[in-house]
């Protein structure tokens, strides 16, 4: 039987500076082929959804087309506003893409290979806090987005930015909750360890129960998984949360004043953030790089060599659809109603789970397996019945349309929630204040008379 090995944190001290960098250049031209593909791999998915053609012109089948488009946005005029701060309005973008590219840095795509006579791990580097790594590039790429809404000058790529970084931060804390119940099974934040720990073989006593086969933690930590892919949609500003840039709303949210290369870098971060946070699924919650367990049942080479950059790829591929499924099927939500899915369902059942497998842990440390069996189910009926029987919030009475209208003072005229009322841009405003309105004998906008009926 053939096996893998492993990489360990002294496999990436022992490798040379040239292998290093043939790394660095594989990881930056698997991002740029991964993202060009992605875009035409949503689009067309899209379209069979839709029951529409989809790019078909340009190359076999039209796959050439996000390639086209690639080339094509750097040499677009670039179009920038007067009231821009033009430094911030340049760095902004520069740091989404570069945290885009960092966060990728620690994913692992194999095992030890030979690679040029030079033993080295499919993977650029890893620490033994890789995965908190990930959680700081995805919070300093928050200040991409936030600094250009503030430096374009304008209302609403400002709303959008804003929207941005409430929106990251809540849904950063649901994922990196999800990601304690991990550390605590693995007993490790490196990424490499993290894949090992779930390759199986040897019996592991979890739950009171002993699992052989490999163990995947998307399954022994369902809860985890499933609030995992929740934030991750959130944190890359996918639909159905695609709130700082809401067309309908927003025009285009924080990138609304960008062009030409620009706006390309942004549109480069997002897709990247796709891959990256499908790649940190598949680490973390699906095996990593090994094959299923039929594979390796039928196949005992299959997680050795370079297979497993294959068996990676299918994982993150599979991940991305539904990305692209949830696009294509869900409406996008009220900004209030996402927030409070947040705060107030997410954060408290990640919280929950977390005491639970805390709880469980000691249980399996401390007790007899028959007492620990007992425990762990009577444990996870309180949480059950807490949850089920927890009062809900009352909810104010609704009126009608009706009631609505005799309910507002008189002479009053309807206005839209204040999440909707927009201020009026900095341009407006310097424009309103060179006109110099005059008020006298007018109402407050100075254009009528008071007494004039309109």
């Amino acid at each position: 039987m053939i096996l893998a090995e492993d990489p360990t944190l002294q496999t990436f001290e022992n490798d040379v500076w040239w292998i290093v960098l043939i790394k660095l250049l594989g990881v930056f031209v698997v991002l740029l082929l991964l993202t060009l593909f992605t875009i035409n791999y949503e689009r067309k998915v899209v379209a069979r959804m839709a029951v529409r053609p989809g790019p078909n012109q340009v190359g076999p089948k039209g796959w050439l087309q996000s390639l086209t488009d690639g080339v094509k946005l750097p040499f677009k005029e670039e179009i920038i506003p007067k009231t821009a701060d033009k430094v911030v309005y340049f760095i902004a973008p520069v740091i989404s893409a570069m945290c885009a590219f960092t966060a990728f840095a620690v994913i692992p795509f194999g095992p030890v290979v030979t690679m040029f006579g030079q033993r080295t791990a499919l993977q650029l580097t890893d620490v033994p806090v890789s995965v908190l790594i990930v959680l700081a590039c995805a919070s300093i790429g928050i200040y991409g987005i936030v600094l250009a809404g503030w430096a374009s000058g304008s209302t609403y790529p400002l709303l959008g930015g804003l929207r941005s970084s409430a929106q990251m931060i809540s849904y950063e804390v649901a994922m990196g909750l999800s990601f304690v119940a991990v550390f605590m099974t693995a007993g490790s934040m490196s990424t490499s360890e993290i894949v090992k720990a779930q390759a199986g073989g040897d019996p592991q006593e979890i739950f009171g129960m002993e699992v052989t086969a490999p163990s995947w933690y998307a399954v022994l930590l369902l809860p985890s998984f499933v609030i995992y892919c929740i934030s991750a949609v959130g944190e890359t500003n996918r639909a159905p949360f695609d709130l700082p840039e809401a067309e309908s709303e927003l025009v285009g949210g924080f990138h609304t004043e960008y062009s030409s290369f620009k706006f390309a870098l942004f549109f480069l971060a997002e897709y990247i953030n796709m891959i990256t946070v499908s790649a940190i699924c598949t680490t973390l919650f699906l095996g990593g790089w090994r094959a299923p367990a039929p594979i390796t049942t039928i196949w005992a080479g299959a997680n050795s060599g370079y297979w497993p950059l294959m068996w990676w790829l299918v994982k993150v591929l599979i991940l991305l659809f539904g990305f692209i499924w949830l696009r294509a099927t869900l409406p996008r939500l009220r900004y209030d109603q996402f927030m409070r899915f947040g705060w107030k369902v997410l954060i408290p059942v990640n919280l929950v789970w977390i005491l639970f497998l805390a709880g469980v842990r000691v249980i399996n440390d401390e007790a007899s397996r028959g007492t620990r069996i007992i425990l762990i189910v009577g444990i996870a009926t309180v949480v059950l019945l807490i949850a089920l029987l927890w009062p809900s919030a009352k909810k104010a009475p609704q009126l009608s349309v009706e009631e609505q209208i005799q309910a507002r003072p008189q002479g009053s005229f309807p206005v839209p929630p204040l999440d909707l009322q927009v201020p009026p841009s900095p341009r407006a405003r310097r424009a309103v204040a060179e006109r110099a309105p005059a008020t006298v004998g007018g109402d407050s906008r100075g254009d009528e008379p008071a007494d004039k009926e309109v």
